[in-house]
C-alpha cells in the first residue's frame, strides 16, 4: 500500500515537472525557429530580364543570386551572397522589417530566461510563489508580442513586396538593376511565417495554465505554513 502511494505521489511529481519544462521546450522551439525565419534566403524572390543572373533571392541581410563563371576555361554556376549593408539604398519599411525581427528575437531570448528562473525557483525546497507568478507573466505578455511582432513582418513583407511597388534598390556594383525586374514570385515566407508566429501561442497557453495552478496553491502553502506554525508553537508551550 505505501508503495503504491509513493508510486502515485512519483508520477504526480514527474507529470508536474514535465508541464513546467513543456514551457521552457516551447519558448526555446520558438526562439529557434524565428532565427531560421530571419536568417531565411527567400524573403523576396525577383526575376530579371538579364542574361547572366536571371533570379534574386533577398533576405533580410543578404541577398542570393546565382551566377556562371569561367574559371579554367569551364564555365562553373555559384551561389553568390551580397550582404545588404549602407550601399543599398534601403526603405523605412525594408528597415521595420528588419527592426522587428530582431526585436521578436530579443523577446524570446528574455522568455526562455523568464522560464528558466521561475523553473529554478520551483525547485527549491522553500519555492517564492510570487516570484514564478511574476516570471511566468512576464513570459505570457513577451512571448504574445513577440508573436505579434513575427505576423506584423511576414504579413508586411507580403504585402509590400506582391502587391506594392519594390521599395528596395540594390547596389551600385549589383550585377542587375531595379528596373530590370520582370516579375516577383511569391515564396513560402509568409505561410511560414504565419505558422511561426502562432505556435507560440501554445506556449502562452501552457504558461497561463502554470499561472493558474500556482495561484490555486499559492492559498494552500498558505495555510500548510499556518498550521505548522501552530504545531511549533503548541510544540513550544508543552516543553515548558
Amino acid at each position: 500500500m505505501n508503495l503504491l502511494i509513493h508510486n502515485t505521489q512519483r508520477f504526480a511529481k514527474m507529470k508536474e515537472y514535465v508541464f513546467k519544462f513543456s514551457g521552457l521546450i516551447c519558448s526555446t522551439a520558438a526562439l529557434m525557429f524565428e532565427v531560421i525565419l530571419a536568417n531565411s534566403q527567400c524573403w523576396r524572390l525577383c526575376e530579371f530580364n538579364n542574361k547572366v543572373v536571371q533570379f534574386v533571392s533577398i533576405g533580410l541581410w543578404e541577398a542570393y543570386y546565382i551566377q556562371d563563371f569561367n574559371i579554367s576555361g569551364s564555365m562553373t554556376r555559384m551561389l553568390v551572397h551580397t550582404p545588404i549593408n549602407s550601399t543599398w539604398n534601403k526603405s523605412s519599411e525594408f528597415q521595420y522589417l528588419q527592426v522587428l525581427i530582431a526585436w521578436a528575437i530579443l523577446m524570446k531570448i528574455l522568455v526562455v530566461i523568464f522560464t528558466s528562473v521561475a523553473i529554478k525557483i520551483s525547485c527549491m525546497e522553500d519555492p517564492f510563489i510570487e516570484i514564478q507568478l511574476f516570471c511566468y507573466k512576464m513570459s505570457a505578455i513577451i512571448l504574445a508580442v513577440s508573436s505579434l511582432f513575427t505576423l506584423v513582418t511576414v504579413t508586411l513583407n507580403h504585402l509590400v513586396d506582391i502587391y506594392g511597388q519594390t521599395t528596395l534598390d540594390f547596389s551600385p556594383d549589383f550585377p542587375v538593376k531595379k528596373k530590370d525586374i520582370i516579375k516577383k514570385h511569391c515564396t513560402n515566407m509568409f505561410p511560414m511565417g504565419v505558422l511561426i508566429g502562432t505556435m507560440p501561442l501554445f506556449g502562452v497557453t501552457l504558461f497561463l495554465c502554470e499561472m493558474i495552478s500556482l495561484t490555486v496553491l499559492s492559498p494552500v502553502k498558505a495555510q500548510y505554513v499556518s498550521n505548522l506554525a501552530e504545531q511549533k508553537s503548541e510544540v513550544r508551550a508543552l516543553a515548558f
